[in-house]
């Protein structure tokens, strides 16, 4: 079978949250089928390093962009109807690379991750089509209301509100749509658009992320993210203010590093409070997960599956994440990792796993057992093979 593939970063090196589940997908797919891939560069180390995904499929397209212009192309929407986020990730280059490909080649099936490039394949026809959102975009930003300041907030509700109505109608245009979670899932069927659906987890490796058999520094605790990011900024800021005192009363020899590329000024700030280290850029996350006695996802803001919480557990290193994180991970509170909501319910949690070196011990194989058994890549991959044969199945009766 001859798949397109379009996905809205390159998916090659696949470090980063947004091109770890299509480069599965896209790997898994080579196995046994043709897979050309279309999708954007924004640089020239992104352009270089992603050669590497010539191994990964029979051929691959990159539509070159460049930040300035994209910011353009968001602004231009903003007195539309159309969202900011389609400008962004539209380059008119790749729409021609497409356009010429589907005229070209005789493809069995197109396989969209992220809603923001439908827009390179949605009026194609006669072509089996899958729209894998992942998260529903549309729900993060109108999550940003709540935390952003006025007038700010009405921004991103305006794109919020916009990008749900996208949503609605893209997924008419398709012939299946997926996300990755179940709660995501949730969201895409109160659509009721009549579209058939489907949800697959995000996986992770646990034979790249596994304990090395070292020791810890039991008054260490990470958290890991990109810091330009500002889900993860807003929740290290909410963490250092209302947290971190209530630690350092009971625990003063308590340490929080946060590791994570491009921090902001104000996220570099935070290396003023006692005991917390702001490292930018790192070559690899691990060893700095791996010293910890736990690592911590606090987030406010979170939509689908945090890789990090997976990764950290696959690991072996306890997490004591919030509600809302939690609900992208199948696993339960309690038995493989502890979920906190108020500062005090954070101190006691973090304390809990610091002092106590046999609880840390249980929630570390537990962790771990669980990311074996409910978020392995073979198996999501399984599940992604019965919504394309699904999707095929429906096609063919239409």
């Amino acid at each position: 079978m001859k798949i397109l593939y379009v996905c809205h970063r390159f998916p090659f090196p696949p470090k980063r949250g947004g091109k770890i589940r299509p480069f599965n997908m896209i790997r898994h797919f080579s196995q046994q089928h043709e897979v050309t891939v279309c999708s954007l560069v924004r640089s020239d180390e992104e352009a270089a390093e992603g050669q590497g995904l010539e191994a990964h499929c029979a051929h691959f397209e990159m539509g070159r962009v460049s930040n300035p212009v994209q910011t353009l192309r968001m602004v231009a929407r903003l007195p539309t109807l159309t969202p900011s986020s389609m400008g962004f990730f539209y380059c008119p280059d790749l729409a021609r690379r497409v356009k010429a490909l589907v005229a070209r080649e005789k493809f069995d099936l197109i396989f969209v991750h992220c809603s923001s490039v439908a827009q390179y394949v949605e009026d194609i026809e006669g072509i089996p089509k899958i729209l894998d959102f992942g998260d529903m975009d549309s729900q993060k930003w109108l999550e940003y209301v709540k935390f952003k300041p006025f007038p700010l907030n009405m921004g991103y509700w305006l794109e919020g509100t916009k990008m749900e109505r996208a949503e609605r109608r893209l997924a008419t245009r398709f012939n299946m749509c997926t996300a990755t979670t179940r709660a995501e899932w949730e969201t895409l069927e109160s659509y009721e658009t009549g579209v058939s659906t489907g949800w697959f987890p995000n996986g992770v490796d646990a034979g790249f992320f596994k304990p090395d058999g070292e020791s810890y520094d039991p008054d260490l605790i990470s958290f890991i993210g990109r810091m330009d990011y500002y889900p993860n900024q807003e929740c290290m800021f909410d963490f250092c203010k209302r947290i971190w005192p209530l630690l350092k009363a009971r625990r003063p020899s308590l340490k929080l590093v946060i590791v994570g590329a491009d921090p902001i000024p104000a996220v570099r700030k935070l290396e003023e409070l006692n005991g917390v280290t702001v490292t930018g850029s790192v070559p690899d996350v691990r060893p700095y997960i791996l010293r910890s006695a736990l690592m911590v996802a606090p987030l406010n803001i979170a939509r689908g599956t945090q890789n990090k919480i997976l990764e950290a557990m696959a690991m072996g290193v306890p997490v004591v994440t919030s509600k809302v994180a939690a609900g992208g991970v199948d696993a339960e509170d309690e038995n493989h990792f502890l979920v906190a909501d108020t500062p005090d319910e954070y101190a006691c949690a973090i304390l809990r796993i610091v002092e106590n070196p046999a609880e840390r011990e249980r929630l570390a194989i537990a962790g771990r057992e669980r990311m074996l058994s409910h978020h392995d890549w073979p198996k999501s991959m399984e599940r992604l093979d019965g919504i394309v044969e699904r999707c095929l199945s429906e096609f063919a009766k239409q």
